[in-house]
C-alpha cells in the first residue's frame, strides 16, 4: 500500500469563525482524510472552545465532496453503541460514504468522568477494556444488520433498527486504535484499519530510537493476533497519530524533517500518517505554511 497522509482538526474553533475553511483548506492541501477528536473535553483545551465531534464532522460533510472523515478517536467513555450507531449510519449518508470510525477503549481524561456521580470512580483500565471488547463487537453488528437484540454485561439492545444501513458496504471502516493484547484481537478481528499513537511510557524520556522499536513490536502483536484468526495482517492499515512520540512536534517543523520521520515509520509498516493541523499557541502549535509544504509536496519525496 502506499503511503497515504492525513491530518487532525481539533473542534476548537467557531464554525464561521475559521472553522469551516480549515476542512475546506484541508481538502485543497490534498489530505486523505481529515479526522477530529470525539471528546467532552480534553487536555489543555478544556477551558476554552470545544464543539462535538459529528455534529461538526457533518458540517464538514456538507463543506467538502472528495476527501475522507472520520474520529481519532471515538469511545466508550460517553458513547453508547445504539445511539452511535444511529449517528454514524446519519453521517455515512449525509458523507456520500466518506466517514471511517477511529474507535479506542478511552482514557481516564474529562470523558471518564463528567459523568460520574459526586463519589464514583472512574473506570479502571481493565474496565475500559472489558466495556471495549462488548462495544465493538455489538457496534459492528448495530451498523450491518437491519435489527438487533442483545443483552450483555455492560450494553443492551432491543430490536434496534439501523435502516437502510450504511453507504459504504458492509458498514464504514473501523480503525481501532490498540496496543494492548485484547485491544489488538479486536482489531484483527473487526478493524480495517489500526491505529497507535507510539508507547506512552516513552513520551517524556524515550529516544525516537526507541519508539520505533517499540511501534514495531505492536505491529508484530497485531501480526499475531490476525494471524490467531487466520487474516493476514497486511489487508488492515496501519495509523500513526503523530505528536504523542518522544519526537513530539518535531516533524512539523520542517519539509525535510517531516519526510525523515515519514520514511522511518513507512519502513516499519504504516500506510497513513497523521497530523495536528497547527493550534497556535497549543502542543501543536506549528507554522502554516511549513504544514502547507507538507501536505502537497511530501509524499512525492516519500515516492
Amino acid at each position: 500500500m502506499s503511503l497515504r497522509l492525513s491530518t487532525v482538526i481539533l473542534p476548537v474553533r467557531r464554525w464561521h469563525a475559521g472553522g469551516r475553511e480549515q476542512w475546506v483548506r484541508a481538502e485543497e492541501l490534498g489530505f486523505h482524510t481529515a479526522y477530529t477528536y470525539d471528546h467532552l473535553a480534553w487536555r489543555t483545551f478544556r477551558d476554552g472552545p470545544w464543539f462535538g465531534a459529528v455534529p461538526t464532522l457533518t458540517a464538514a460533510a456538507a463543506a467538502t465532496e472528495r476527501m475522507r472523515l472520520g474520529t481519532l478517536v471515538t469511545s466508550p467513555n460517553f458513547r453508547h453503541p445504539v445511539t452511535l450507531a444511529k449517528e454514524l449510519i446519519s453521517l455515512d449518508d449525509i458523507s456520500g460514504g466518506r466517514i471511517t470510525l477511529g474507535i479506542g477503549a478511552g482514557g481516564n481524561g474529562f470523558d471518564a468522568t463528567t459523568l460520574l456521580k459526586e463519589g464514583e470512580e472512574p473506570w479502571t483500565p481493565r474496565e475500559r477494556a472489558d466495556r471495549f471488547g462488548e462495544f465493538v463487537p455489538l457496534l459492528d453488528r448495530l451498523l450491518t444488520e437491519d435489527s438487533v437484540t442483545y443483552e450483555g454485561t455492560f450494553y443492551s439492545a432491543t430490536e434496534a433498527r439501523d435502516i437502510p444501513g450504511c453507504v459504504q458496504r458492509p458498514r464504514l471502516p473501523f480503525a481501532v486504535a490498540a496496543t494492548g493484547p485484547r485491544g489488538l484481537r479486536l482489531a484483527a478481528r473487526h478493524g480495517q484499519a489500526w491505529v497507535t499513537t507510539g508507547d506512552p511510557k516513552l513520551f517524556e524520556t524515550g529516544t525516537p530510537e526507541q519508539s520505533r522499536e517499540a511501534i514495531r513490536g505492536q505491529i508484530e502483536k497485531l501480526g499475531k493476533a490476525c494471524a490467531d484468526i487466520g487474516r493476514d495482517a497486511a489487508e488492515l492499515d496501519k495509523i500513526l497519530l503523530t505528536g504523542f512520540t518522544p519526537d513530539r512536534n518535531r516533524p512539523l517543523e520542517s519539509l525535510d524533517a517531516f519526510v525523515d520521520f515519514a520514511g522511518r515509520h513507512a519502513e516499519l509498516g504504516f500506510t497513513e500518517i497523521v497530523v495536528h493541523a497547527p493550534i497556535p499557541d497549543s502542543d501543536f502549535a506549528a507554522d502554516q505554511g511549513v504544514f502547507e509544504r507538507i501536505a502537497t509536496e511530501a509524499l512525492a519525496q516519500l515516492g
